[in-house]
């Protein structure tokens, strides 16, 4: 059995999903998210992109998996659960309605149950198929915070698998570096990158690695097709360092051949940037602080047609197909940091008119007396 916590630590953890549950005069927790899941169990798949729920009693101990065959054995190898399972495919099958059996054993017609719908492993067909098999048989109650608001801040030893995700992702930056140049293939690049993460006993990233020079170094999302960088040109990266699943994402635009006097600029402005949001990643203090330090500065400089309309978010343990999670970094947002809280920040302009682009991001931590930026690699203009 492959479990990456102890069982008293996944024991606390259904504790506070109790409590909360009970705080919200709820009888149980319909679970469609694979981090809720992973975070409460240990248990490890990517089968949630098909019909799977995790059923959790009030006591948080009382809990029954319905999933696919192909994800027995991976709950058996990697999660606590014992109760599972399975619904079977075939034209016409309704796992909606092997739930409801599963509940009326549980006792939970009439009941008020949670359920998490802000879901990558609930579409909006097996929501309305969901909806339909229990119109009448209890009540929905949406909560799809509750667990994530606990998995917001880490224990220590979740801690832990950050920092050793944030090695990971110091190492890609080297060996991407050393692999950059005019002519070199975006491919070779990423392979270094990812390669240095993997060879290190690291994960798979919760989403693409954003790799692109060129035109496509103002692109920040990945897009299919890769291309031979140009004598003078431009590479932005996005990656993440990943252990256990625990995310630690870093960011950089590199100069490649030279570096003009206008990237140069940017890249002072970008710094500067996130040296202020960063100090404004404060224990007590709203998270929204950080995007006002954020928009503070490049507005100042000029740059707020250039610049995004946030920075940032938390992380942790995500699955694809996105590594962001709540809270996000926007201006407003009134979420208080607290320490064992795990963000990335990241500063990006996007020159569409001179087709320039200077990006910078990393991982930091909060901590009692303020952050720890959890890199070691300093923010220097990097030229390959």
């Amino acid at each position: 059995m492959t479990i990456h916590f102890t069982v008293e630590e996944l024991a606390a953890r259904r504790k506070a999903a109790a409590d909360g549950l009970a705080e919200r005069g709820l009888d149980g927790l319909l679970m469609f998210r694979q981090e809720s899941m992973y975070y409460l169990t240990g248990y490890d798949t990517f089968g949630y992109v098909f019909f799977q729920c995790l059923y959790m009693g009030p006591d948080g101990e009382t809990l029954t998996l319905l999933t696919r065959t192909p994800d027995v054995r991976q709950a058996e190898h990697t999660s606590m659960i014992e109760d599972i399972r399975v619904w079977y495919d075939a034209e016409g099958a309704n796992p909606a309605e092997d739930l409801k059996g599963i509940l009326e054993e549980y006792g939970c017609r009439g009941k008020r149950l949670g359920i998490e719908t802000d879901a990558y492993g609930l579409t909006g067909y097996n929501l309305k198929r969901v909806e339909a098999a229990l119109d009448g048989f209890c009540e929905l109650v949406e909560a799809s915070d509750l667990v994530t608001r606990l998995r917001a801040v880490k224990s220590p030893a979740e801690i832990e698998y950050v920092r050793e995700a944030a090695r990971l992702a110091d190492l890609g930056l080297d060996r991407a570096v050393e692999v950059a140049a005019p002519g070199a293939f975006e491919g070779e690049v990423l392979a270094a990158l990812q390669g240095a993460i993997f060879q290190g006993g690291g994960d798979f990233p919760a989403n693409e690695v954003i790799i692109g020079s060129g035109p496509r170094a103002l692109l920040f999302r990945y897009a299919a097709g890769m291309r031979r960088m140009d004598p003078v040109d431009q590479l932005s990266l996005e990656w993440a360092g990943v252990y256990r699943h625990y995310h630690a994402a870093m960011m950089r635009t590199l100069a490649v051949g030279e570096a003009s006097g206008y990237g140069r600029h940017l890249h002072a402005v970008v710094r500067e940037a996130l040296e202020e949001m960063t100090a404004a990643l404060t224990p007590g203090r709203p998270v929204g602080e950080v995007d006002d330090a954020h928009r503070r500065v490049l507005d100042a400089a000029g740059l707020r047609e250039h610049r995004y309309a946030a920075c940032g978010y938390s992380l942790g343990t995500t699955f694809s197909p996105n590594w962001m999670d709540r809270p996000m970094l926007f201006s407003g947002n009134t979420t208080p940091a607290e320490p064992g809280m795990v963000f990335f920040l990241h500063c990006i302009v996007a020159d569409s008119g001179r087709g320039v682009a200077m990006s910078l991001g990393h991982t930091c931590l909060v901590t009692d007396a303020g952050r720890e930026v959890l890199s070691a690699r300093p923010l220097d203009l990097i030229v390959v």
